[in-house]
């Protein structure tokens, strides 16, 4: 499985790509905002699978990525989901309908991270 991190937070970064690591993730690909993560998307050796990202990023936030991934058809079979402190209902519910597969709160666990991504048929945990 190839994955995506998008967080503007190197704290976050590191730590959702250890737990992807010791859960089996072969290549994880990082960026610290919105547009350097589009920037990375258009790289040949970056189309994931999974993409994790951050809400509230300097330059493009995490909604208007996810609008912009899912207008590019090359990313159609990339799960995203969003990881968030945002806990506005209606935001979660636009993100949701922006085409986000799924949303974790942070500040989270490692099982809650493993849940979602279990729930999403990422892992088979």
């Amino acid at each position: 499985m190839r994955a995506l991190v998008v967080d503007d937070s190197r704290a976050a970064r590191s730590i959702i790509k250890k737990i992807l690591e010791a859960h089996g993730c072969e290549e994880i690909f990082e960026a610290s905002s919105g547009v350097e993560g589009l920037v990375r998307l258009k790289r040949a050796d970056c189309v994931p699978d999974l993409v994790l990202v951050d809400w509230h990023m300097p330059e493009m936030d995490g909604l208007e990525f996810v609008k912009r991934v899912r207008s590019d058809d090359t990313y159609d079979g990339a799960i995203v989901m969003m990881v968030t402190s945002e806990t506005d209902m209606g935001m979660l519910t636009e993100a949701l309908e922006a085409g986000a597969n799924e949303y974790l709160m942070k500040p989270f666990v490692q099982e809650g991270l493993l849940d979602k991504l279990s729930l999403l048929g990422v892992l088979s945990e």
